[in-house]
């Protein structure tokens, strides 16, 4: 007997070739378009943003095209308070959050799988690029698209109401099947950068709610070498936008090496001085198996992984890397894992 499962429909090409292949197992499908902003804009530009008039056009005829029921949620109150507000407060402190990671855990599988669930559906379905092996997290087979990493905050919970049907398809074979299914979507660009910040300018979008506030540029020895107009416009390891005033000796290219933000500083100093081996880590969710044999870790999304050891102490985590790292920023996740499977994650409070 099949499922009852929600189909979250963004409007792109993987949430809609997700839903077809959940309707042709012989599920009893219901897709949904979360409407995450009050005022949304009527079109993308390019792949930039989502969740605007088009997109929720898209994915409405999308589910016409599979056969299935179409709902439009609003979500945008939930997601302004747990996303959006959550991504300045955390740069506002200093730390560099990741609104996608936000959004899997607050919205995708707390807000709507509670909801689901409440109102008889066994399962969320959604187009990431992950898969789900004997109900454990584990890598797409597309590496290049793997979205594993910003799922690595969901707990078993939620994982075993979750579907991810595109796991063991690259992106390649998914805009080939939506061709296929007749889907208008198959050639729609994937969306790019925070989806909230439809231009891409992170720091003028976070101006406009912080403010301006003037503050020192410095060297690792405390002198000034320029300024600012807040420091929540910088990122651990940003090189570009510093607007030095006094150029290092040796002419090599200077990186930001920490945010202080109650005194408005930012540091600088050579790549070398951005390299660290150890890093501490808060509030751990366990969804895997036990963490036994030899490790790795992905400190970004899409980023390197290292391999890694770590102990628990304190609530937390210290994980210690095989090899250094480079702009580790607090704020961001460290994902553990075991080969290609999820072992479990923790938010990064500092490394060095």
């Amino acid at each position: 007997m099949g499922l009852r499962v929600l189909a979250a429909m963004s409007g792109g090409v993987d949430s809609a070739v997700a839903a077809a292949r959940i309707a042709e197992a012989g599920h009893d499908v219901t897709g949904v378009h979360l409407a995450l902003s009050a005022n949304p804009q009527s079109h993308r530009t390019g792949a930039r943003g989502c969740c605007t008039i088009e997109d929720s056009r898209d994915a409405r005829r999308a589910a016409d095209v599979i056969g299935i029921p179409f709902y439009i949620w609003d979500m945008a109150e939930r997601f302004q308070r747990d996303v959006v507000e959550d991504f300045v407060a955390e740069y506002a402190a200093g730390r560099t959050p990741n609104p996608c990671l936000r959004c899997n855990e607050k919205i995708k599988f707390a807000a709507v799988l509670d909801r689901a669930l409440a109102l008889g559906f066994d399962a969320v379905a959604t187009g990431h690029h992950a898969r789900l092996v004997d109900g454990v997290l584990s890598r797409s087979v597309d590496q290049g698209k793997d979205q594993s990493y910003v799922l690595g905050v969901l707990t078993r919970e939620q994982l075993g109401h979750a579907i991810f049907p595109l796991g063991d398809s690259t992106k390649v074979e998914v805009r080939a099947e939506a061709a296929r299914r007749g889907l208008t979507v198959a050639d729609k660009p994937d969306s790019h950068d925070i989806c909230f910040i439809a231009d891409g300018d992170t720091r003028g979008f976070l101006a406009k709610r912080l403010g301006a506030a003037e503050g020192p540029i410095v060297d690792q020895g405390g002198a000034v070498v320029g300024s600012h107009q807040g420091a929540h416009g910088f990122t651990i390891g940003q090189r570009k936008g510093l607007h030095i005033d006094r150029p290092a000796a040796d002419g090599r290219p200077r990186y930001v090496l920490s945010i202080e933000p109650v005194s408005n500083t930012v540091t600088i100093g050579p790549r070398s001085a951005l390299e660290v081996t150890s890093i501490t880590c808060g509030s751990p969710v366990w969804n895997g198996p036990s963490a036994d044999g030899e490790l790795t870790v992905q400190l970004r999304a899409h980023g390197e992984v290292y391999g890694c050891r770590y102990a628990e102490a304190e609530g937390g985590l210290r994980i210690d890397l095989d090899r250094p790292a480079t702009g580790v920023a607090a704020g961001q996740a460290a994902v553990l894992y075991s080969g290609a499977t999820v072992v479990g994650s923790a938010t990064i409070v500092s490394a060095s």
